[in-house]
């Protein structure tokens, strides 16, 4: 099977300003991610952006880059800090839907195919904070306006556990697949990232599975951590195994989305940091290319762990990398 189209946050390209010559707004981080080999696309934030920059100029500095745009992903900035979609305030909540639709209609200018939204304030940190089944009735009639409203595009529920808020509205694979079909939307479906799904006491392949099942699986962001936090660390520095086990898991769900590494260099070289996000899933989409699938079915179908382990016994187990 052959390797999605790989995409980068376009963030990451502001850190280590002393690395780049030229200033790192939206245009010098597009062209700074045009220098990483082998990347394919950036995804974009909205609104922080595209507040400052013209459309034409986005859409002329990509195609110097060679680069397209895998996704808008939002980002509700401190107006919404009682939540978006959930927000308590009618008129909040409508705004947050049109800054969403507004997401989608740059993401359609700029040839992505996806808005994803991370709704990171819409849910609470005390207990009889919220109604919840309130919560949940706001959660989806958002997401039912947005698609509706955007039929040409895939809309995608980013989920996290916790992070700013104690709690989410949707935390976890299964309650985003849950909402999913209260949205009953055929363009809704769920971004798993990996960080996120280690934070909510995940497998990541196996949450891959649920959405691969549903045919729901709209986005993978791809990055390690240790658990506790959204660390946001190199693809497969921390869980090389999961990491191959997601990756093999996507290839037999036949997975076709771009991957997208949510990965945060501080004091890393990004270009080079991102190189090696690139290298990285290269080497696990090959290792996983290279099982045996029939025979690690069989041991699944035993349950027999000592024959997968066997099977898998390679550099991702012994010390090499992928």
């Amino acid at each position: 099977m052959q390797l999605p189209p790989t995409s980068t946050r376009l963030n990451s390209m502001a850190s280590r300003p002393d690395l780049w010559p030229t200033a790192l707004d939206t245009l010098g981080r597009i062209r700074r991610a045009g220098t990483v080999a082998g990347l394919d696309l950036v995804d974009v934030n909205y609104p922080q952006h595209v507040e400052d920059v013209a459309q034409e100029d986005v859409v002329a500095t990509l195609a110097d880059a060679g680069l397209g745009v895998g996704a808008v992903n939002l980002r509700y900035d401190d107006s919404f800090l009682d939540g978006a979609f959930t927000h308590p305030d009618a008129a909040i909540r409508r705004r947050a839907i049109e800054l969403t639709i507004e997401a989608g209609e740059w993401a359609l200018a700029l040839g992505a195919k996806q808005v994803i939204v991370w709704p990171g304030q819409d849910g609470y940190d005390y207990p009889f904070q919220v109604d919840y089944q309130a919560l949940w009735a706001h959660t989806v009639e958002g997401f039912q306006r947005v698609a509706d409203a955007l039929p040409e595009l895939q809309i995608a529920l980013e989920y996290k556990p916790l992070e700013p808020r104690r709690f989410y509205a949707v935390g976890d694979m299964s309650t985003s697949l849950l909402c999913v079909r209260d949205v009953a939307r055929v363009n809704v479906g769920v971004a798993l990232d990996v960080a996120h799904a280690l934070m909510a006491r995940e497998n990541p392949a196996q949450a891959a599975a649920r959405a691969l099942r549903e045919g729901k699986l709209y986005g993978i962001h791809l990055n390690d951590a240790y658990g506790q936090a959204d660390d946001g660390l190199i693809v497969g520095s921390i869980h090389p195994v999961q990491t191959l086990e997601l990756i093999w898991t996507l290839q037999q769900g036949g997975y076709a989305q771009h991957i997208y590494f949510d990965t945060f260099p501080v004091r890393e070289d990004p270009v080079a940091e991102c190189a090696r996000n690139v290298d990285a899933l290269r080497r696990f989409w090959q290792a996983a290319s290279a099982l045996d699938a029939d025979a690690i079915r069989d041991a699944q179908a035993r349950h027999d762990a000592l024959r997968v382990h066997e099977l898998l016994r390679s550099p991702v187990l012994i010390g090499g990398q992928p």
